[in-house]
């Protein structure tokens, strides 16, 4: 690993990139600490340090923005949010399903649409933590600072989708996924420190133990496939004859990723946004319930990761246009008929290895909720299996993308 990471550094596009990436990462954290406006930051610290709930979730995914009011304190879940929405209207919409099969211009259609959505969602959400904090803090903004505090909230959403974007086009990996990777990692000084100071020795080595555990159980599921055998037949070109082969076609039991708990994590967050608008109703009340280790919480996040792993992996998993792309080389499955039979046999297999996938994503994103509200771990219950899933999902998915330039490069990558 450590000589893979020195090759990386010889390579000067690549070191360019890692550079880039990092500096980047940089700027973010930076905005995470710049407070907005008109805010007493001292009764805000009182208020999140008591913990739990939504609104520790919501600030664990800003990166402590939320808890210091900052320009970033939105974080990069509107632009999250308003890709759910985009996903979702683009299987009842024909207009969005026809801009999805236009290729690159009809890709950018998309991306412009969904900006604006994320820019709606963050004005929104700004009035909404505006009031919020207002009620929270026993404070009144005046009508200049609330107009100044939105503002500055919604360019900070803007500036962070800008910054992923530019990580994604000219740095290593995925900008929105290492923004949000950036924001958890963050939080982990502060939050093994607090767990050393609250709980003893003993426990501590068990809850790290099972924290080491968890982890390669993780990146053993992210590796886990099922792959489907591919036969292919010899072939007449012209005047020459191409041999068959045989390949298979990979199917992850995760195939979804992260983007399950992501948008599970999005959903989550809907509750405390109407709560700003409808305070002691039953939207307030609903806060409450999704507090860490709450039944409430565990069962509704599991239920969406489920439901989100099966719908992300249907629209990124077309079985029936990779039956015709098979049938069209000269491939068949074998004791599977072409075509449709092939389309069909795909499916049931993805839908089958599916299960199991999405069950263990809710099983490790609640277990550690769990264990922390029992045994008082602040680190473990705030922290959460939901962020362990995204730390480990895109760790790996970045290390995979620079692995791939290395082996271009005639370099090894991390993996032997």
């Amino acid at each position: 690993m450590i000589e893979a990471v020195r090759n990386a550094f010889k390579i000067p596009d690549l070191r360019l990139k890692i550079i880039f990436t990092l500096a980047i990462i940089g700027i973010y954290r930076l905005g995470a600490h710049v407070p907005v406006p008109g805010v007493d930051l001292g009764a805000l610290k009182n208020l999140f340090s008591e913990g739990g709930g939504i609104l520790g979730l919501l600030d664990l995914f800003s990166g402590g923005a939320l808890s210091n009011f900052a320009v970033f304190a939105l974080g990069i879940m509107p632009y999250i949010t308003a890709s759910i929405i985009m996903q979702l209207l683009t299987v009842v919409i024909p207009t969005l399903e026809r801009w999805k099969q236009e290729g690159e211009i009809g890709q950018r259609k998309v991306t412009q649409t969904t900006r604006y959505m994320t820019l709606g969602l963050a004005v929104v959400e700004a009035a909404g933590y505006t009031l919020f904090f207002q009620a929270q803090l026993g404070t009144t903004f005046s009508v200049l600072d609330r107009y100044l505090i939105i503002v500055t909230l919604t360019a900070g959403t803007a500036m962070v989708m800008w910054l992923g974007e530019l990580i994604t086009q000219r740095g290593i990996g995925n900008g929105m996924s290492l923004i949000i990777f950036a924001s958890i990692i963050s939080a982990m000084p502060q939050g093994v420190l607090s767990t050393f100071q609250v709980v003893n020795p003993v426990i501590a080595v068990v809850f790290f133990s099972f924290f080491v555990l968890l982890l390669i159980a993780i990146v053993v599921m992210e590796g886990g496939q099922r792959r489907i055998p591919v036969q292919y037949a010899k072939r007449v070109v012209g005047r020459r004859v191409t041999s068959g082969g045989s390949t298979y076609i990979p199917l992850k039991l995760n195939s979804a990723g992260v983007i399950p708990i992501i948008f599970a994590t999005s959903v989550l967050i809907v509750p405390i946004t109407l709560s700003t608008y409808f305070p002691g109703t039953f939207f307030a009340s609903m806060e409450q319930a999704f507090q860490a280790g709450a039944p409430v919480r565990m069962i509704t996040q599991s239920a969406l990761i489920v439901f989100f792993a099966y719908f992300y992996t249907a629209i990124v998993f077309n079985p029936i246009e990779l039956a015709d792309n098979i049938k069209k080389y000269g491939g068949f499955v074998p004791g599977v008929r072409p075509g449709k039979p092939t389309a069909v046999y795909l499916d049931r297999v993805l839908n089958r290895i599916t299960l199991p996938g999405s069950i263990f994503l809710a099983f490790i994103a609640v277990l550690p909720d769990v264990i922390g509200a029992n045994l008082g771990i602040p680190f473990l219950s705030s922290f959460g299996g939901a962020s362990m899933l995204i730390m480990v999902g895109v760790g790996l998915e970045t290390m995979k993308q620079l692995e791939s330039q290395l082996m271009q490069r005639h370099y090894e990558g991390f993996l032997k």
